[in-house]
């Protein structure tokens, strides 16, 4: 890890704006597998192949081969295998999955003009995290040690306890340091030794953590598609996504003498929207070969978070503090612009018995916009609020370096033995989003730093979904089961590492430890055609 605490100069009195860090980010920007049990059991490897309500989402113009009216409703159920239920989050959940409808209208003998509408789950957040390790010299209050231990003036300042006690703390809000709320607990509380008035650390011999995500994030698309002469098909979808995501962590060290937990619980709330355009070719007029393109535009997000967080160590060397009275660091408003993507695929039929797809997809999330709101105003014109935002640069440039462009590769096949059955497989891969080396930096001149409430991050590796499932249709009805296998490896870390290049000692090294999240996922659709 790179040398750190090359402190930089914030403005902490007022904080009018705000934004988010980049971990807490991409979990927003990340999508699932999910949809229909057809789509899902064929990997997502459907683009080119269309007729599928969940290509409203990815290649418009798979609705436009659509020729009859349709109507869908999917649901199932997640399960972690590899989870154990430490702070209060459940290993399997059920999950309302998708609920859309196509109209299809014959213009012409050969051609079509549809509309539909859909639901689908997007991005289901429901994990649990869990992590522990010898800690040898290294603590989380140490990092809030070094900040504080960078030619930092102490600035006492007064501060009075719930049974009314005025103590003498540091003033953690001088002009040349970036404090977090994490730093904003430790440092008056653990630190700063009131009666000797010292500035010091405790080193920890392990630690452990837990945490339990929960939430989903909902699209809501709307397309219009047609095609021309069975040969050309075209489509555009205007996508609402709506974010619900919670989480609840405990991290615990084990010190010398006593053990300290930092606790800490945040909420994102949200919307946000996106234009996705699609076509699909079939090149030769007596083959039913396709080819499809697609482009999405980033979601353009506007969220709100808000969190609290506390620390403890059983009342032995100081009370429980809280910061939920800070209301611009706890409550605030920003907006994040996710990445283009783009897309290429090809279909394939074999009579009316085999189906053959493949997709590929792109996203750069390096380019992530994290922007945080200037202001806001009363729009005369349109009768509503509106709000202007700024690019956080610092953030973004962090951005660049801790995430990549990712690559997604589907493949999946549909195998009719009767005209009623189908037999479907599929394979997903996504590979990896963030660099090796990324860290979580709680040292840059950002408001996201500022605002922080959590130090840990994990470097995830490539996904490998494995998809397999089945359809039976009889008269107008349909109803298709589909089961997902997806695993991710990833390295875990409770802080970022700092080294002092004078004092050995002070180093404060975080260990690394090989963390997994494998889900399983049953999913079962039912349609009607008319």
């Amino acid at each position: 890890m790179k040398k750190l605490f090359a402190i930089a100069a914030i403005v902490v009195a007022t904080m009018p704006a705000a934004a988010q860090e980049t971990y807490e980010n991409a979990k927003i920007a990340q999508e699932d597998l999910n949809g229909t049990a057809r789509y899902v059991a064929m990997g997502g490897a459907m683009e080119a192949l269309g007729a599928d309500i969940s290509t409203m989402g990815t290649n418009p113009a798979g609705i436009g081969m659509f020729r009859h009216s349709n109507i869908s409703l999917s649901m199932g159920l997640v399960s972690q295998g590899d989870a154990t239920n430490a702070v209060g989050g459940s290993t399997t959940n059920a999950s309302f999955d998708q609920l859309g409808f196509v109209y299809s209208y014959r213009n012409g003998k050969t051609s079509f003009i549809n509309v539909g509408v859909n639901f689908h789950k997007s991005r289901n957040f429901d994990m649990i995290l869990s992590a522990a390790s010898q800690l040898g010299n290294a603590s989380l209050n140490k990092l809030t040690y070094a900040k504080g231990n960078c030619d930092l003036v102490y600035e006492a300042k007064q501060e009075k306890l719930d049974d009314g006690t005025i103590i003498d703390v540091p003033n953690f809000k001088a002009p040349y340091i970036t404090c977090s709320q994490l730093d904003d607990l430790f440092g008056p509380h653990l630190n700063w030794d009131n009666v000797d008035k010292t500035w010091g650390y405790d080193n920890a011999n392990s630690f452990r953590f837990d945490r339990a995500h929960e939430g989903y994030i909902g699209e809501y698309d709307f397309n219009v598609s047609g095609n021309i002469n069975n040969r050309i098909y075209l489509g555009v979808t205007v996508g609402v996504h709506d974010v619900h995501y919670k989480h609840y962590s405990e991290y615990v060290e084990q010190m010398q003498l006593f053990q300290c937990t930092v606790a800490d619980r945040r909420e994102i709330t949200g919307t946000g929207f996106d234009i996705k355009a699609g076509v699909i070719l079939r090149p030769i007029e007596s083959s039913p070969f396709r080819i499809g393109l697609s482009i999405a535009s980033p979601t353009f997000y506007e969220l709100k978070t808000a969190n609290y967080s506390y620390i403890s160590d059983g009342n032995l060397r100081f009370d429980t503090g809280s910061i939920n009275d800070a209301r611009e660091r706890t409550n605030y408003k920003f907006r994040l612009y996710t990445p283009w993507k783009f897309g290429v695929s090809l279909g394939h039929t074999i009579g009316s018995q085999i189906a053959l797809g493949a997709s590929y997809e792109y996203a750069d999330y390096g380019s992530m916009d994290t922007r945080y709101i200037t202001d806001e105003y009363y729009d005369d014109w349109t009768d509503t609020y509106s709000s202007r935002s700024e690019s956080d640069r610092v953030m973004n440039d962090h951005t660049a370096k801790t995430l990549k462009g990712v690559h997604t590769l589907k493949l999946g096949a549909e195998i009719k033995p009767t005209r009623d059955l189908a037999l479907r497989i599929g394979y997903n891969y996504v590979s990896p989003m963030y660099q090796k080396e990324g860290f979580k930096d709680g040292t840059l001149n950002s408001d996201a730093s500022y605002i922080s409430s959590a130090t840990d991050y994990t470097n995830w590796d490539a996904t490998n979904r494995f998809t397999c499932g089945f359809g039976y249709t009889f008269d107008k009805f349909n109803a298709s089961l589909a089961y997902q296998y997806s695993a991710t490896k990833g390295t875990f870390s409770p802080f970022m590492s700092y080294y002092d290049p004078d004092n050995a000692s002070d180093d404060c090294i975080a260990p690394q430890i090989s963390v997994t999240n494998k889900r399983h996922q049953v999913l079962l659709t039912l349609g009607y055609t008319f």
